[in-house]
């Protein structure tokens, strides 16, 4: 027997999960809120459940990132994510305002294909998953194929739960024939309304060139400004542990710091105590070399790696305690490689005089692969916490806190996601953490208040009382007679 084209297989799979998944949408359509939400209350659970397990088969499939950061990833994205959409209605009116005779009513998207990156591959299955269901939709994962495995067995935890529950089957599935070919059937399968798309940049230009409505992401290269208002010793904390956290595979991580000067020398042995290793000039081209390629892209091999295992991939020494390494680094652009983001835990410094002169080294690593993501800063002086805020080209600014966690919503207000919109500036339609009220579109019911202007009842081809039909009497003569009207009027 000839051996089966793999895009062919794709292609199949993509074609039937998508007609299932529009079946079972258009019965999940007709559930009540009630039932939504029991549905929902039980995949969160089962996801909890599987958090640890799920953690430690995407370390093992990808080779990426820390078994026990990842599982609390996993709780983000079932736990506390329900925690923060439970109350939110999806079915039925949302909304009314009897003052102004309107209704807003929930509308299900339909079937959503979801890209799923390998860095994050269990617990955006998971976010997904969760608020396509909170809406009525169907939702169709599509894996990275380096995490196909532990990417597929996160959405069967939830696709179980969710039929346990009482929803139909196919409402939830995942793509195990993972090509190229075959995700791009799945995009423009007829079948699918919209795309969440998360992922290298690549992926969410195809997603987004597809003509269907998209959700995307954009590269993060986050800068962490640190003034001199700022608490050291907890910056430091909050920083090393931020870089650290999952070997740093998160968007929103930290890529570089750009300190202030006056404390600069304060601040790196602040760094140090908490498991920063600063590397030597030398030691900064090994890092370069092994982990962009010439063209400047990131070598895959080197992501979400450990200090250790980088200093034995670039031949460097590295000490058992590091938790980062930090190169510093005088330029922002091509010309540096480690100004870019980077996926590892490697870290960039910058030192400039004032805020001022450090705010110009954030806008640069922004503008050179973070347009619309994510800054941090540390600081204690609310005016230049302010003018950060205004004058960054970003949709997520944390203050004294961890950027992986915080733009996230771990450690702040923010809606827990792990779709981070980058905005206009971006590339992307939104600069908002997506989440459930993404998944769903809103139709308004307007009730009259006002009677219609005279003229717009008069019979088509008939001009009200007082008006001349077309071809009649010059415009300017009927003004004239107006004028004699009112002043005759005003004379008795």
């Amino acid at each position: 027997m000839p051996d089966l084209d793999p895009d062919l297989l794709s292609i199949q799979e993509a074609r039937d999960l998508a007609r299932a998944a529009k079946a079972a949408q258009e019965q999940w359509a007709k559930a009540g809120q009630e039932q939504v939400d029991r549905v929902c209350a039980a995949m969160a659970e089962a996801g909890a459940a599987a958090a640890a397990d799920l953690g430690a088969k995407a370390c093992a499939e990808t080779g990426y990132g820390d078994p026990e950061h990842k599982r609390l990833k996993n709780l983000l994205c079932s736990t506390q994510l329900w925690e923060y959409i439970k109350d939110v209605r999806t079915v039925g009116v949302i909304e009314r305002d009897d003052a102004l005779g309107l209704f807003r009513v929930a509308q299900p998207m339909g079937v959503v294909a979801a890209l799923v990156p390998s860095t994050n591959p269990t617990s955006t299955a998971f976010f997904k998953t969760l608020i396509a269901v909170k809406a009525r939709d169907a939702i169709v994962v599509s894996p990275h194929p380096a995490a196909a495995k532990c990417t597929c067995a996160a959405t069967q935890v939830m696709a179980d739960a969710a039929v346990r529950a009482g929803a139909p089957a196919g409402l939830v599935s995942c793509m195990s024939r993972c090509t190229l070919a075959g995700t791009n059937e799945l995009l423009r399968h007829k079948a699918v309304s919209l795309i969440l798309a998360t992922g290298g940049t690549p992926m969410v230009r195809a997603a987004h060139s597809v003509g269907k409505p998209a959700y995307g992401v954009g590269p993060g290269n986050v800068p962490c400004y640190v003034d001199r208002s700022a608490d050291l010793a907890q910056a430091a904390r909050l920083l090393v542990a931020s870089k650290a956290f999952d070997h740093s595979v998160i968007c929103a991580t930290e890529q570089a710091a750009v300190v202030d000067q006056p404390v600069a020398a304060a601040f790196a042995q602040a760094m140090a105590a908490e498991g920063a290793h600063f590397v030597s000039a030398a030691e900064a081209d090994a890092l370069r070399r092994t982990l962009f390629r010439p063209d400047g892209s990131i070598d895959p091999a080197s992501v979400g790696k450990s200090p250790q295992a980088l200093g034995r991939m670039a031949g460097i020494a590295v000490p058992e305690r590091a938790r980062i390494l930090v190169a510093r680094l005088r330029e922002v652009g091509p010309g540096e490689p480690l100004s870019r983001e980077k996926l590892t835990t490697v870290l960039g410094w910058y030192e400039a005089d004032g805020w001022r002169a450090c705010c110009e080294i954030c806008l640069a690593l922004i503008g050179f692969g973070g347009e619309g993501h994510s800054l941090a800063l540390h600081a204690r002086d609310e005016e230049v916490i302010l003018a950060f805020g205004l004058e960054k080209p970003v949709h997520r600014i944390v203050v004294n806190t961890m950027a992986s966690l915080g733009a996230t919503g771990l450690t702040t207000a923010f809606p827990p996601s792990m779709t981070l919109g980058p905005g206009g500036v971006g590339g992307a339609i939104t600069g908002d953490n997506i989440g459930v009220r993404h998944m769903f579109t809103v139709k308004t019911i307007a009730r009259g208040l006002r009677p219609a202007p005279a003229a717009a009842m008069v019979p088509s081809g008939r001009a009200p009382a007082g008006v001349p039909p077309p071809g009649g009497p010059n415009p300017d003569d009927l003004v004239e007679r107006i004028v004699q009207r009112v002043l005759a009027d005003l004379r008795s």
